[in-house]
């Protein structure tokens, strides 16, 4: 298994260059055994090097700042509570703040929702397999917040609702998509956002 510092760096990387996380904005984790490794605060993703990736120790709630005194992303909370679910398999939780995703946030109301799309395929159906292209894909849609840890009781509560569901989109805000491996995580990103920004074409387009 590679290093989950270099996989977190890796995709610090790509989501600079498909610009979903502009400026310092968004976060990744991944979670291995007890420690979950967290993207740093406040530094630039295609800068982020291996040594500031932050290990949280999920046993006793502490954890190691990266090189500098760096500090965890502000979506720890949220990533700690998805890998922490016994009910779900979850390996890798993205948080991207891409522009697709903060207009589609505005563009529907409870849900995002797609068909007939064959990147639909993708994505996976809370079933044990994907869904078909003729399938329906549904994000919820939770309101923003101040903080990103006051999002926590509305992520609770989606995810109760949702429960096939591999993301959630935040209002004017971003996306966290979750995947039990950071491979399964990346291409489900990958895969929503081409959605997104087909939907929002298409509405352009009054097609």
């Amino acid at each position: 298994m590679s290093d989950p510092r270099d996989t977190i760096c890796s995709l610090c990387r790509l989501a600079y260059a498909n610009n979903w996380m502009p400026g310092t904005g968004g976060g990744i984790g991944i979670c291995d055994g007890h420690t979950a490794y967290i993207s740093p605060s406040g530094i630039e993703k295609e800068l982020t090097t291996k040594d500031q990736i932050v290990a949280y120790d999920m046993n006793n709630d502490t954890y190691e700042c990266g090189a500098g005194g760096l500090r965890p992303s502000a979506c720890t909370p949220l990533f700690l509570e998805l890998f922490r679910r016994q009910d779900m398999d979850i390996g890798c939780v993205i948080h991207t703040h891409s522009l697709n995703a903060v207009l589609c946030s505005m563009m529907y109301d409870a849900e995002f929702s797609i068909s007939n799309m064959e990147q639909i395929k993708a994505l996976p159906s809370g079933e044990g397999r994907n869904l078909r292209n003729v399938e329906t894909l549904r994000i919820p849609i939770i309101e923003n917040a101040p903080e990103e840890q006051d999002l926590m009781p509305e992520l609770k509560r989606i995810i109760s609702e949702y429960p096939a569901a591999c993301a959630v989109l935040v209002r004017r805000h971003g996306l966290f998509v979750w995947g039990a491996t950071a491979k399964k995580a990346k291409i489900y990103v990958e895969s929503i956002d081409y959605l997104m920004e087909a939907a929002v074409k298409m509405r352009g387009l009054a097609l």
